[in-house]
């Protein structure tokens, strides 16, 4: 064999090499949460500012879940579709092999939102997530997919 075809050959399996990724542990696929000091605090209500998501990991979505128990019955009672539907995130986290804190975004809809909701909505969020807390984006609307329900949250997780 020529030596310039073994050069290529091995500047060949030089690039192959550098391509291929490399296996990252568990703690190098951890969210990094960052809540600038210039602006205002968001943890007290359940969310933070921004999460990076770290280089590398799987994104999986899970669509919004409502209020609904394993039956489809749906309370008429905002408080309870609210945890009723953290369950059913957290289930479906289950189903993912997935744990609360690799959860990077939240989006939460509610329907006629008004201030005091914001107390049971605060108070689920730190149940499931601690003080992992995602960002998270709030969007009040007039109704959602079938009329009784109140409340909806999908999540963007980052998984190991």
């Amino acid at each position: 064999m020529s030596r310039a075809i073994k050069h290529l050959l091995i500047e060949g399996l030089i690039i192959m090499t550098i391509g291929v990724p490399t296996a990252t542990t568990a703690n190098e696929l951890k969210l990094t949460i960052i809540n600038p000091q210039n602006l205002y605090d968001p943890s007290p209500n359940g969310y933070s500012t921004a999460v990076i998501t770290p280089r590398g990991a799987r994104v999986a979505y899970i669509s919004g879940q409502g209020g609904q128990d394993n039956t489809g019955a749906l309370s008429p009672d905002f408080a309870v579709q609210v945890e009723q539907a953290y369950t059913n995130l957290r289930t479906a986290l289950d189903a993912l092999g997935a744990r609360p804190d690799q959860v990077a975004k939240l989006t939460v809809f509610v329907v006629d939102h008004d201030m005091s909701k914001l107390e049971v909505l605060t108070r689920n969020v730190k149940k499931m997530f601690g003080e992992a807390l995602p960002a998270q984006t709030l969007i009040p609307v007039p109704k959602l997919a079938i009329d009784p329900m109140l409340f909806e949250v999908e999540a963007v997780i980052i998984l190991e």
